[in-house]
């Protein structure tokens, strides 16, 4: 009776581990359309995108190429130009620190370089050249607005990068918290918003524990 039993049990704890995985398969992709969902929806923040006039612009950075701003980040750094112009914001937080590519200076001073040569006076630009990380962008960029008397900011990214950017803002402070975003015509925009579903995810995990 035993012997015959045995193999109909362990039948059944393999269908149960088989459901286990499928459900377990089936959260993650639920979790990671959810994801994708608000990365690819976000258009800004204010939704008109039009920020409110603000004391300072901070540029999230983004890598250099031989010590320039890579394509990508122009189209970042173009967008602020165009914020600063239309004067949307006096000055200008440049953020990233050394990358692992070559660069033989920041990414803020590749940034700072780059505004400098199209019309911003240096002496309106501040650099975060520590950050590694958008949350580390934000966080620092937040203590250069306090040491300034700074209370009010716009943030520049890529459309894609966008939805994350403002919960981090959200958390380290920034009220309102006004997001300005750009479409890319050189990054390989399907890669980077599959990528940022990992981003999102590890920020969502690691806000829990700040």
């Amino acid at each position: 009776m035993q012997t015959a039993l045995g193999p109909v049990k362990r039948g059944k704890w393999k269908r149960r581990i088989l459901w286990l995985i499928a459900l377990g398969a089936v959260a993650l992709l639920v979790w990671c359309l959810s994801i994708y969902a608000m990365v690819v929806r976000f258009d800004g923040s204010p939704k008109d995108g039009k920020p409110i006039a603000s004391d300072v612009g901070i540029v999230l950075g983004a890598r250099l190429w031989n010590d320039q701003p890579s394509p990508g980040l122009r189209e970042r750094l173009d967008l602020a130009l165009d914020l600063y112009r239309q004067g949307a914001f006096a000055n200008v937080i440049v953020t990233g620190g050394l990358d692992a590519y070559g660069a033989t200076i920041t990414e803020a001073e590749g940034m700072r370089n780059y505004l400098v040569a199209n019309g911003v006076p240096e002496s309106a630009i501040l650099l975060d050249t520590e950050s590694r990380s958008t949350y580390e962008n934000l966080l620092f960029a937040q203590d250069i607005m306090d040491a300034n008397d700074w209370t009010s900011a716009v943030i520049v990214t890529h459309n894609y990068h966008g939805s994350r950017a403002a919960d981090i803002a959200k958390k380290v402070g920034l009220s309102p918290v006004q997001v300005s975003v750009t479409d890319s015509y050189v990054l390989n925009v399907p890669y980077h918003q599959a990528r940022e579903v990992l981003a999102y995810t590890k920020w969502l995990g690691m806000k829990l524990f700040l």
